[in-house]
């Protein structure tokens, strides 16, 4: 099932996000996301000539994580490729203060702390939480109690609607976790 017929309308901004992940040969994990902003007509901007032309990126920004097995941060990356302001990128770099920081629960709590307002870029702050979870879904099938490899409660169960302690899925894929238990 899709979305209903839309109204007859115009496009006027796209904005994509993409993320991988990655397993390196060392043993740990690259995340990396990308945030590309467009729009279909051309866009006035003083710090780019004048005019940000109509598909031409207003905002490109691109962040790598590394992590390992335990989700703990090892590096990050963040540049800013194109932005409507020269001093865009000037707080890219300052991402690296995430280091030590684990991408489990709390870590948007944590970016938003470290960089909200003036001490950082929305965009990268938004481009967090697309990483984390394509973290999640890159490591879960492959490492420690997340495969089922150990006795730990896996943490996606009550994560959503799906996976809710007491209902089906949970019973079928983690009986030992679940609430209700099906017959």
């Amino acid at each position: 099932m899709s979305l209903s017929a839309p109204a007859a309308r115009q496009p006027l901004h796209t904005r994509r996000v993409v993320c991988q992940g990655f397993r390196r040969d060392d043993g740990l994990w690259d995340i990396e996301g990308r945030l590309l902003d467009t729009k279909s007509y051309d866009f006035p901007n003083r710090d780019r000539g004048g005019a940000i032309a109509a598909g031409e990126p207003i905002h490109e920004m691109a962040v790598r994580v590394t992590i390992d097995d335990g989700y703990v941060i090892h590096k990050v990356e963040a540049v800013t490729l194109q932005a409507p302001f020269s001093i865009c990128g000037a707080v890219a770099p300052a991402f690296a203060a995430l280091e030590g920081l684990s991408l489990g629960p709390g870590f948007l709590r944590h970016v938003r702390e470290r960089f909200g307002g003036v001490a950082g870029c929305t965009h990268l702050i938004e481009l967090m939480a697309p990483i984390a979870t394509t973290a999640f879904q890159t490591l879960a099938p492959l490492v420690g109690a997340e495969a089922g490899k150990d006795a730990r409660r896996p943490r996606i169960i009550d994560s959503c609607h799906a996976l809710a302690a007491d209902g089906g899925v949970v019973a079928r894929e983690w009986p030992q976790f679940a609430t209700r238990k099906d017959e």
